[in-house]
């Protein structure tokens, strides 16, 4: 049998259906509550508060005129309207202030003036109280019956179910915020190094740095989750700074490649991070998972590091906003996203856009990677469609820095490192 969840039919009417709740001010889904309810109570101000620490605070407001007090503003709960009705000193339904002598006592009953309000609470779904929605108007209604009560309590009902979005994501926010911090202060992530190779010849020419956390979540949500608590260029740099710091235990020879965030380029922080680290041989990949809003800090940024790193644009290929970057930065290398790798040699479309990449890369004097190499028939399609670097599974998995020297002092599976210069398109023209 098909489950029925029961639902608020103003919903609906207010537009509400399947809408993401939005903070604050009229605009937002609480204020279009309060605005409908206003409007249809005939009432002069309709507002939505918070009660806490004994205190009643604004959280939204509605009214056909100028308030003194705006959201973010609070009181004693005591010396309120709302804190008198929750404490039944005063009835929810009061159609005329001056027939109630604790009304009468509140300064605000004089001063606003105050003639007739309708207060409800506002409880949480386990029953909590969160705050009171509000009518007022400045003068008294006697024609205010229960059935006006009822209907504020309905759009408070359906205010609630808004309310309670924000505070759920209020507070997978806080826990979100939490996890990263405590991984920055614990520096608890690890670095394991994949190999780059030569297609032609195996070579290794270098490695890229890829970030590995203890929780065994993907890299990739970790780094989304710091972004969207303002952390993302706190959790870029901690990365980077280990993977620097795991340098030493590297082959010689070896071009080390860092992702960064634009935002973090554009920031100066890695500049920072970079010139306090002993030289030598980097490559900067710029991912493309958000777009740059500020091309010019970007390049400047770009420009006054190019004495100490060559730049890669990561993920070309898997959107318009890769190849728009290839054309403002002109980088030393391109990636080719690993989508576009994958099933290159069963897809003509595929290896078209890869032969347009390469005459295009060669045109600009830059080295062509192709990310994502699974298999032995795509790495034979990438050679020959010109492709000369490359990286993925099928050449080597990530590894720690031991690892790797054990794989080249081995001689197994991968090849010797080759000394060439770092990722250039004069890198990649040789055997």
């Amino acid at each position: 049998m098909t489950q029925v969840i029961a639902r608020n039919p103003l919903t609906a009417f207010l537009g509400l259906d399947g809408a993401a709740p939005e903070r604050g001010g009229p605009a937002s889904g609480v204020g279009r509550i309060l605005s409908a309810v206003r409007a249809h109570l005939g009432m002069e101000i309709a507002f939505a508060s918070r009660v806490h620490d004994g205190r009643r605070e604004f959280t939204h407001l509605d009214a056909d005129f100028a308030l003194p007090a705006g959201p973010g503003d609070s009181e004693p709960l005591g010396e309120t309207y709302c804190g008198l009705v929750l404490d039944r000193q005063l009835p929810e339904l009061i159609r005329d202030t001056s027939e109630h002598p604790a009304a009468l006592a509140l300064p605000i009953t004089g001063g606003l003036p105050l003639g007739a309000q309708l207060t409800v609470p506002m409880r949480l779904s386990d029953g909590r109280l969160y705050g009171t929605m509000c009518c007022v108007s400045r003068h008294a209604e006697p024609s205010m019956t229960e059935r006006d009560l009822a209907t504020l309590r309905a759009f408070a009902e359906l205010a609630v179910g808004l309310i309670e979005q924000d505070l759920t994501a209020d507070e997978g926010r806080a826990a979100t915020e939490a996890r990263v911090r405590g991984a920055l202060s614990a520096r608890s992530l690890s670095i394991l190094y994949q190999p780059i190779q030569r297609l032609a010849n195996g070579r290794m020419i270098g490695v890229e740095a890829l970030a590995r956390f203890a929780d065994g979540r993907s890299p990739d949500r970790w780094f989304a989750d710091a972004a969207a608590v303002g952390l993302g260029s706190e959790l870029e740099l901690l990365a980077i700074e280990e993977a620097l710091h795991g340098r030493a235990a590297l082959p010689r020879g070896l071009a080390l490649s860092l992702n960064t965030s634009a935002e973090t380029l554009s920031s100066g922080a890695l500049e920072t991070v970079l010139r306090r680290a002993p030289r030598g041989r980097l490559v900067v990949e710029i991912t493309e998972h958000s777009d740059v809003e500020d091309l010019g800090t970007l390049r400047a940024a770009m420009d006054s590091l190019r004495d100490l790193v060559r730049f890669a644009i990561d993920d070309v290929g898997a959107g318009y906003s890769g190849l728009r970057r290839v054309l403002d930065l002109k980088p030393d290398a391109i990636k080719l996203d690993m989508e576009l790798t994958r099933d290159i040699d069963r897809d003509p479309a595929r290896g078209a856009l890869a032969t347009a990449m390469v005459g295009f890369a060669a045109g600009i004097g830059a080295a062509i990677v192709a990310e994502g190499v699974e298999n032995e028939e795509e790495l034979a399609e990438l050679r020959r469609l010109g492709v000369r670097l490359g990286q993925g599974y099928h050449l080597g998995r990530p590894m720690t820095a031991l690892a790797l020297q054990r794989l080249v002092l081995g001689g197994t599976e991968a090849a010797p490192v080759s000394a060439a210069p770092v990722l250039t398109a004069r890198a990649t023209a040789g055997g």
